[in-house]
């Protein structure tokens, strides 16, 4: 199993973070202005996810 992150800018420029499961793209961030930014976010995610609720509303 090969999970990942991955930084990228947009066409807007702006950094993002893909978190990807082999090639298949699981979610995507939103935009930050730097790439700290978008570093803090895989940060925080990685903290804070695995506690995560799981909400179903369907």
């Amino acid at each position: 199993m090969a999970y990942t992150f991955e930084i990228y800018k947009d066409k807007a420029e702006e950094f993002r973070v893909r978190f990807k499961y082999n090639s298949t793209i699981m979610f995507s961030t939103e935009g930050y202005s730097s790439k700290a930014n978008a570093q803090n976010a895989i940060d925080s995610i990685k903290e804070n996810g695995p506690g995560a609720e799981v909400v179903d509303n369907a």
